[in-house]
């Protein structure tokens, strides 16, 4: 099968779901790339768990052939952490204390702004329960990816879907504008945005992306900037249509 090396159970379930619902053919072959899903009235469908920017190349070269695209991002509202050996037998089983909530995919965004309001484009935020399969190793090892700080003694093997617990379009100005809350002041900081956050009572797990929601609303031109006050930068969302 083509491009399904070190495909996870997550992303191979879900591409499947997706394709059966779209009557569309996985793992397709067109104008020079490799699609996830191509649908029956030629659109494409792709799957990402993580790092959505690497797709902007992809999905330019789709528009370019008027193609609509959907981006399904799942999104692990819980996720449990499994430990097993190296003969797949199941060592502990617990639930993360790290869950993610829909203000996390403005860090995915960073890469994707300037086609995140094209007509062609769907962002569809799949909220998850995933389990996590670690397998422990013989020694301490670095990561594939080369991003631990210290050595641990596992290895991510893969990632399954549980359960699927909803589902969040972004397609309009308002879709994305809507996660910013209603009682700001028509010019509003950060400062601002986090303690009108607080008072609805979002956890500060929600409260450490806000300067990235600000910065990706700014690129995308949702949210212009406007000014300072002493040191705190100053925005307003803008009158575009």
């Amino acid at each position: 099968m083509i491009n399904t090396f070190k495909e996870t159970s997550l992303h191979k379930t879900l591409k499947n779901l997706y394709a059966r619902s779209s009557n569309g053919k996985t793992e397709i072959q067109k104008d020079g790339m490799i699609y996830d899903i191509y649908t029956e009235e030629g659109n494409i469908i792709e799957i990402q768990t993580q790092n959505l920017s690497r797709l902007l190349p992809k999905i330019l070269k789709a528009h370019s052939l008027h193609r609509k695209c959907t981006v399904v991002y799942p999104l692990s509202e819980t996720k449990i952490i499994t430990y097993k050996d190296k003969e797949g037998n199941t060592l502990s089983r617990r639930k993360s204390p790290k869950n993610k909530t829909i203000y996390d995919i403005f860090r995915e965004l960073t890469g994707l702004y300037p086609i995140l309001l094209d007509k062609k484009f769907i962002l569809e935020v799949v909220f998850t329960t995933t389990e996590e399969i670690r397998t422990k190793t013989e020694e301490k090892i670095q990561s594939e990816n080369k991003k631990r700080r210290f050595k641990k003694d596992w290895n991510k093997t893969d990632k399954k879907l549980i359960e699927i617990r909803g589902k969040r379009l972004f397609s309009k100005k308002q879709d994305y504008l809507s996660l910013l809350p209603e009682n700001l002041p028509t010019e509003f900081s950060v400062k601002d945005v986090k303690e009108s956050l607080k008072t609805e009572g979002k956890e500060n797990s929600i409260l450490k992306n806000v300067p990235i929601m600000i910065w990706v609303l700014c690129k995308m031109n949702l949210i212009i900037f406007t000014g300072k006050k002493g040191n705190l930068k100053l925005y307003k969302i803008s009158d575009e249509k």
